[in-house]
C-alpha cells in the first residue's frame, strides 16, 4: 500500500460516482473517507474524526442536506477545511453561490482526474501555507494553542491532552524528549492555552549560555554590579512578569545558579546581581531537557531539591521515530512554508514513494532533521513535486523501503537502527545512521538481520558465541539510547561498573568515552 499525504472526505448520495472518485483519490496518493449524505458529512466533520480531514469533495445536489446546506454549516462552525464543490450543472450563479458559502473551488461533473489532481494538491498547499502563517503568528503573539499543533498520532494526542490539563493551573511543567521533538512547540500551546495567554513568553536556552554570564542574563544586574556592568540589566525572570519562562536545556544549568533558581521557585523573587533587596515576580515556569534528569541529579550534576521543584508535572514527548503517521502532514507543511519562502510555486506536492521511504527513515534529529530535510529537498526540486532523489541522504539509508499499513503502526522490526538524538544535520544525521559501531562484514552465510533481531549463526553458518551476541547486544544498546550509559547499563540488567567492564574486555571503551562521562 501507498504511502499518504493527506485524508479526503468525500461526499455524495451516488454510491457509483463515490466510488469513482474514492478509485481517483487513492490513485492521486490520498486516503479517503465517504459520507452518503450531507448530515453524514456534517456528523464527521463536528466529531473527533475532523482533525483528520485535509479537504472535502462535496457534491452539489443531495437529499436533505444539500451541499450548500453542508458548506453554511461548516463555516459557521468555524471550520476552515477545504471544499471542492461538484455538480453537473456549471452555471455561473450556481459558481458564485458555493463560492460565496465558502468553498474553494468547483468543478463540473464527469470531471478530469488530471483537473480535480491539480486542484486537490493546490488546495492542500495552501491549506498548509495558510496554516503555517497563522501558527508562526500565534506563537510570536503568544496565542498559540494545542489544535494549531500538527498531529495524527494516538501518542500525540496523550501529550495534548496532559499539555490542556497542565494550562488550567499554575503547576511548573517538566517536558522531556530529544532534541528537535517540539519542546517549545508544547511550551507555546501551554502558554497560549492559560490564562497568561498574550502575556510574555520568555525562552532561554541554557545550554547556550556562557556559564559567566547565566546567572546575569537570568536574574539581572545593576549598574556597576562588576567589571563591564555599565548599565543596569532586567533579567529573564524581570522578562517574564506576569507571563511564562521557558528554561530550555534546563539541564545544563551550572550548580550555584541552580541554588538561585530554586529560591526563585519557592519564594516567587530573585536577587540581581549586585541588588540591595529581593525582587519579588510573577512568573508561570515550564522547563525542559533533552537528557534524563533523574541520570543527572543521581551523577551529582543536578540538584535533587530542585529536580523535584521542576518535576511536579512531567511531560514526555515521544521522537517522530515513535509516531511516523505524523510525517505526511508535518512534510506537507514544511513544503508550502519553504516553497513560498523560496519562490519556488511549481513544487507542490511529495510523490507517495517519497513519503513512503521517510516514513521508514529513522529521523535521529526528529521534527527539526525533518523541517531541514524537506528545506534543502525544495531547493533541489526542479519538477512540480518532492521525489527519492530530492532526499539523497534519506535515500542512502532507506535504499528499500517496505509499504507502510495504515492501520497499523510501524514496528521496530522494519525500521533502520536509531542514531543519537543530538543529530539536527540531515547530512550528518545520515552518515551517523549509515555508520554504526563497527559493523560487521557481510559476508557467507551471515545476513543483515531487521533492527531489532541478532542473527543467530555466523558466516561459516554455526552457531555464534555467547560472548560475540552480548558484544553485539551492547553495540546496538549504546547505539539505541544514544550513548547514555546509565540507561544502557539499565536497560541490558547490568551494574555500571559491569558495563564498563565490558566495553573493556570487548574494546568499545575508547569510542565511548565521551558518552560514558
Amino acid at each position: 500500500m501507498q504511502a499518504i499525504s493527506g485524508k479526503i472526505l468525500i461526499v455524495d448520495d451516488d454510491p457509483i460516482q463515490r466510488r469513482l472518485l474514492q478509485e481517483a483519490v487513492k490513485k492521486f496518493g490520498y486516503r479517503s473517507k465517504t459520507a452518503e449524505n450531507g448530515a453524514e458529512a456534517v456528523r464527521i466533520m463536528s466529531g473527533q474524526e475532523a482533525s483528520e480531514i485535509d479537504l472535502i469533495i462535496l457534491d452539489m445536489v443531495m437529499p436533505e442536506l444539500d451541499g450548500l446546506g453542508v458548506l453554511e454549516r461548516l463555516r459557521s462552525d468555524k471550520n476552515a477545511t477545504p471544499v471542492i464543490v461538484q455538480t453537473a450543472h456549471g452555471g455561473i450563479d450556481t459558481v458564485v453561490n458555493v463560492m460565496n458559502a465558502g468553498a474553494q473551488d468547483f468543478v463540473v461533473k464527469p470531471v478530469a482526474p488530471e483537473r480535480l489532481n491539480v486542484s486537490i494538491r493546490n488546495l492542500l498547499k495552501t491549506s498548509a501555507l495558510e496554516g503555517e502563517i497563522t501558527r508562526i503568528h500565534k506563537q510570536a503573539s503568544g496565542t498559540l494553542t494545542f489544535s494549531d499543533i500538527i498531529t495524527h498520532s494516538a501518542a500525540m494526542e496523550r501529550v495534548i491532552n496532559l499539555g490542556k490539563r497542565a494550562a488550567a493551573s499554575n503547576i511548573p511543567i517538566l517536558i522531556e524528549g530529544e532534541s528537535g521533538v517540539g519542546k517549545e512547540m508544547i511550551a507555546s500551546a501551554i502558554q497560549g492555552s492559560s490564562d497568561r495567554k498574550s502575556k510574555s513568553l520568555v525562552t532561554v536556552n541554557c545550554g547556550a549560555i556562557p556559564e559567566n554570564l547565566v546567572e546575569s542574563i537570568l536574574f539581572g544586574h545593576e549598574k556597576g554590579a562588576f567589571t563591564g556592568a555599565v548599565d543596569k540589566h532586567v533579567g529573564k525572570f524581570q522578562e517574564a512578569h506576569g507571563g511564562t519562562l521557558f528554561l530550555d536545556e534546563v539541564g545544563e544549568l551550572p550548580q550555584d545558579v541552580q541554588v538561585k533558581l530554586l529560591r526563585a521557585i519557592q519564594e516567587n523573587e530573585i536577587d540581581p546581581i549586585g541588588g540591595r533587596r529581593p525582587v519579588k515576580v510573577d512568573f508561570r515556569l515550564i522547563s525542559a531537557t533533552n537528557r534524563r534528569l533523574i541520570d543527572q541529579v543521581k551523577e551529582g550534576v543536578f540538584r535533587e531539591d530542585l529536580y523535584y521543584r521542576l518535576n511536579v508535572f512531567p511531560i514526555w514527548i515521544p521522537p517522530l521515530r515513535d509516531r511516523r503517521e505524523d510525517i505526511p502532514a508535518l512534510t506537507r507543511h514544511f513544503l508550502a512554508r519553504f516553497a513560498a519562502e523560496e519562490g519556488k510555486p511549481q513544487v507542490a506536492g511529495v510523490s507517495a514513494d517519497t513519503l513512503n521511504m521517510l516514513q521508514h527513515y529513522n529521523w535521529p534529529g526528529n521534527i527539526r532533521q525533518l523541517e531541514n530535510a524537506v528545506f534543502r529537498a525544495v531547493v533541489l526540486c526542479d519538477g512540480p513535486q518532492l521525489t527519492a532523489h530530492d532526499f539523497p541522504q534519506v535515500a542512502n539509508v532507506v535504499e528499500q523501503p517496505v509499504s507502510v499499513s495504515v492501520s497499523a503502526p510501524l514496528s521496530e522490526a522494519t525500521a533502520q537502527p536509531a542514531a543519537p538524538a543530538q543529530q539536527h544535520d540531515p547530512v550528518s544525521a545520515s552518515q551517523h545512521a549509515q555508520t554504526p559501531l563497527a559493523p560487521p562484514p557481510q559476508t557467507g552465510f551471515e545476513q543483515s538481520a531487521p533492527f531489532g533481531f541478532m542473527r543467530n549463526l555466523d558466516q561459516d553458518g554455526h552457531v555464534r558465541t555467547i560472548a560475540d551476541m552480548e558484544e553485539e547486544l551492547i553495540r546496538t544498546a549504546i547505539n539505541h539510547y544514544s550513548g547514555r550509559m546509565t540507561e544502557v547499563a539499565k536497560r541490558l540488567g547490568f551494574g555500571r561498573s559491569t558495563l564498563y567492564r565490558k566495553l573493556k574486555e570487548y574494546g568499545l571503551e575508547d569510542g565511548n568515552k565521551d558518552a560514558a562521562a
